[in-house]
């Protein structure tokens, strides 16, 4: 399911990626409000999970852009006071090098201070496996804090 999306084509030349994409509306005012090289690293991560998650949708959770494929968080981003983080809440379950275990349950992180920093093929690969690998974050709160993997 798409989610309706308003307002900007995100541009991405400085990696050779040009998205015709239009991103959420809440998404864009979320990137803007952050500094100029962190906006650059937002809007490329922004792009590339649009283009790699063209199914998913796209809302504001908990303060951050979040992607969500059937009520599941999959992917998002978030500001944190040193870099952008890369959140995959089932990260862990990919056995990615690139990735690094976040909390106690299935998520991992990359973190990033610059917009050269993101390997877009790395990117591109976790996106899929996010696709493929998912455990079920929609219904932990009625699972008593028990996750279940559904792919």
């Amino acid at each position: 399911m798409l989610l309706r999306r308003a307002g900007t084509v995100l541009p991405c030349a400085a990696h050779n990626i040009k998205a015709n994409i239009e991103m959420h509306s809440d998404t864009k005012k979320y990137n803007d409000a952050q500094s100029t090289g962190d906006q650059e690293i937002c809007r490329l991560l922004a792009g590339q999970i649009d283009l790699g998650l063209p199914e998913a949708e796209n809302r504001i959770w908990h303060g951050h852009p979040v992607w969500f494929l059937d009520g599941n968080p999959i992917v998002g981003y978030g500001k944190m006071k040193t870099c952008v983080r890369l959140l995959f809440w089932s990260g862990q379950s990919f056995a990615e090098k690139g990735l690094k275990k976040e909390g106690t349950f299935q998520a991992a992180e990359a973190r990033y201070t610059a917009a050269d920093q993101i390997d877009t093929q790395d990117l591109r690969r976790w996106l899929s496996k996010a696709r493929e690998i998912q455990w079920d974050y929609k219904n932990i709160v009625q699972r008593k804090g028990r996750l279940e993997r559904l792919k």
